[in-house]
């Protein structure tokens, strides 16, 4: 299932800074929650994702389109079995950096 050239969490190098265990978040939870409370994320919320029509309330920013991707991402990944906190990280900051309109 997985590319020839992917790495099982087992056989990575681990963290560049190791960090000590949490009571009950594994580092991908972790890492997920950081990209959460990070301001990159949060800047989602003010770039425009899509216009609807010149008089219409649908209005579209990346924020609320990065958490619809990263929760279709989440649901994928634990239908295929992969580590589903690590796709959605992944899909949260999918976004990140991206000019408005970008």
């Amino acid at each position: 299932m997985l590319a020839e050239y992917a790495v099982h969490v087992e056989q990575s190098r681990g963290r560049r800074y190791p960090e000590p265990p949490h009571p009950y978040r594994d580092n991908f939870q972790r890492d997920r929650d950081r990209v959460i409370h990070a301001r990159a994320f949060r800047r989602l919320e003010n770039k425009t994702q899509v216009f609807g029509r010149r008089y219409s309330d649908h209005f579209r920013n990346r924020l609320t389109h990065t958490i619809e991707v990263a929760q279709v991402a989440r649901t994928i990944a634990v239908q295929l079995g992969l580590n589903s906190d690590l796709v959605e990280a992944l899909a949260l900051v999918h976004d990140v950096g991206h000019p408005p309109f970008g």
